[in-house]
This record gives C-alpha cells, sequence and structure tokens, in this order.
C-alpha cells in the first residue's frame, strides 16, 4: 500500500516539478477494476489495477530540434510491482516540411497505424504489441519522408530488443519500411519488418503487415492482417494475426466498441506448433469521455486459447485513461 500511495504522490507533483523549468510535460495513466465472470470458474478472482503510468516531459528547442523524455511505471517481469523503465528518450529534427528523422531510444513503426486506428490501447494493446510479435519502443533511428499528399514513407534500423532489454554488445540492427496511402476517409498501410538471426544456423524472421481503416460520419472500421515468416528465426514456422475493430460514436461522449483478434500457428507440415499462445480474442463495450483528460469504459473481454479442449474466459472490465 505505501508503495501506491508513494507512487500517486509522485504523479501528481511530476508535472508542476517540471512546469518551473520550462517545455511541456505529460502524465498518462491506466487503471482497472476486473471481475472474472466466466461460467467455469469456481473462483472468480476481482482486483483493482494500475496498470501503466507514463511521466514524461517534451522541449522544442527551436522549429526543428525537439527532445521527449518519458518514464513507463507499471508492472515488469524484470522488477517489482511499479519499477520505472526509460520507454522514450529520443531526439527530433524536423528537416524540412517532407522529412522527420528521430533518433535515441523512439517509439518504433511496426503497430502505431494500428494503435491509432484501435485508439483504445488504455483497454487493450494492439495484436502485435500484446503479443510480442515487436517492441513499441528501441533504440535506433527512425525516417519519415512525405512523398505526397497522399502517400508517405517510414524507415527505421533498431537495436532489436526493447527498451527494458537493453544492447549490451552488437546491436541485432531490426529494420523496418512502410507505405501509407491516404484519401479521403480511407487509410492504408503496407509494411515489412526484417529481424535478422544471432546465429548463422538459424534464419531470418520477418513480419509482413497489411492493415486498413476507414471513417464515415460516426462509424470507424479497422483491420489488420500480419504474417509473421521464420517465427523465432526457426525456419518455417509461421504464425497468423489478424485483428478486426469498429467504433459507434453515439454523441461527442459516447460511443460503442468492439474488436475481434485471431492468432494461429503452423510449419512446414501444418502442425500447429504453438498452441498455447494460438487463440480468439472478443472485446465488446462502451465509452464515455468524462471530461477533458478522463476515459471511462465498460467493456467485457472473452478468449480462448489454441490447446485442444481448452475453455473459455469471460472478464467484465472497467478501465479508466487520464491524461494531461
Amino acid at each position: 500500500m505505501k508503495k501506491i500511495i508513494y507512487f500517486l504522490i509522485f504523479t501528481i507533483s511530476f508535472p508542476s516539478i517540471l512546469m518551473a523549468q520550462g517545455g511541456k510535460p505529460h502524465v498518462k495513466i491506466f487503471s482497472n477494476f476486473n471481475y472474472d465472470i466466466s461460467n467455469n470458474n469456481s473462483d472468480n478472482y476481482k482486483a483493482f489495477e494500475i496498470k501503466r503510468s507514463y511521466l514524461g516531459y517534451s522541449y522544442n528547442f527551436d522549429e526543428s530540434f525537439s527532445t521527449k523524455v518519458t518514464f513507463n511505471v507499471g508492472k515488469n517481469s524484470a522488477g517489482s510491482s511499479y519499477t520505472a523503465f526509460l520507454k522514450i528518450a529520443s531526439l527530433t529534427w524536423k528537416a524540412n516540411d517532407n522529412t522527420t528523422l528521430n533518433f535515441g531510444m523512439i517509439p518504433t513503426k511496426n503497430f502505431k497505424f494500428m494503435e491509432n486506428a484501435w485508439g483504445k490501447r488504455y483497454i487493450y494493446k494492439s495484436l502485435q504489441e500484446e503479443n510480442k510479435w515487436a517492441n513499441d519502443e528501441d533504440l535506433g533511428l527512425t525516417l519519415d519522408y512525405k512523398l505526397s499528399d497522399n502517400l508517405s514513407l517510414d524507415f527505421q534500423v533498431l537495436n532489436g530488443e526493447g527498451y527494458n532489454n537493453l544492447q549490451s554488445a552488437d546491436g541485432l540492427m531490426r529494420s523496418g519500411a512502410g507505405l501509407i496511402y491516404k484519401q479521403g476517409n480511407y487509410s492504408l498501410r503496407a509494411s515489412t519488418d526484417y529481424f535478422p538471426s544471432e546465429f548463422d544456423s538459424l534464419d531470418d524472421q520477418v513480419i509482413t503487415t497489411l492493415a486498413g481503416v476507414m471513417k464515415m460520419n460516426s462509424v470507424t472500421i479497422g483491420g489488420e492482417y500480419n504474417i509473421m515468416d521464420n517465427t523465432g528465426n526457426i525456419l518455417d514456422n509461421t504464425k497468423i494475426g489478424i485483428s478486426i475493430y469498429g467504433n459507434y460514436k453515439i454523441d461527442d461522449n459516447l460511443s460503442l466498441f468492439g474488436r475481434y483478434d485471431k492468432i494461429t500457428s503452423e510449419d512446414a507440415e501444418e502442425n500447429k506448433w504453438d498452441r498455447s499462445n494460438d487463440g480468439k480474442l472478443t472485446i465488446v463495450g462502451v465509452e464515455r469521455k468524462m471530461t477533458k483528460g478522463v476515459t471511462l469504459s465498460l467493456n467485457v473481454q472473452t478468449s480462448k486459447d489454441g490447446q485442444r479442449n481448452s475453455e473459455e474466459s469471460s472478464i467484465f472490465y472497467l478501465n479508466i485513461e487520464c491524461k494531461f
């Protein structure tokens, strides 16, 4: 309990400390209450949680150069229940109206398009991030280049092991490229991610993604198709991930939403080699913006893994996002 109290005190006082230094602080908190409503569970658990808090600071040197630092405080396997990791420490150079470079500990490009299309990370991460297909931040360099009003390219070169497992020797040099096309209410992204093997005896892993989002009046529909070849650098071990999500806006503050994910695995002999991590997920719920910076959602998350005779799990969530 003391740790939670100290954490909340620091979170509340953090912006006022930094405001005195100039620049712009930012804070984001994800919390929830969850209750297991599965019919097959005789011991239905329930809990309040603070899943994540982001504490950061950004500063513009001039019109071309800016910097950003963000700490991620939450439950991490490398530490205690509330451990702080350096999530972002970046320098951004806007070379001209069409070219932007980011260097340092930076957000990766792998699933940001899909994360923005889904728009509810405080409820559930995007498919690739949730299933650890790629890291959301890493040490490296990204380049964004605008070809026209409708077309843009992005490239990245990264160490390859994420912000909480930094490279101590030679980086693996994970790389990727993406193409985004926008036309009216439609946006499409095609991308590839290349992850070389650390050993000559293994094969290089490649993720190919096609994603899109459509916004029409009160309705937003998005989807993505991801295929990972040579998963874990093992030849012919393939994973396919599909995610479809939609949002219906009732008014400026209230909306209904849903999402469906499916992950399957297959090797060269058509065996399901990763059944424990395969499976399906369904999320349905309602979201309300309570005030500026505070969003609340009631939703039910139903999942089932790919194991034979596995049972379905259903959990009721009250999710809250606070940001300022």
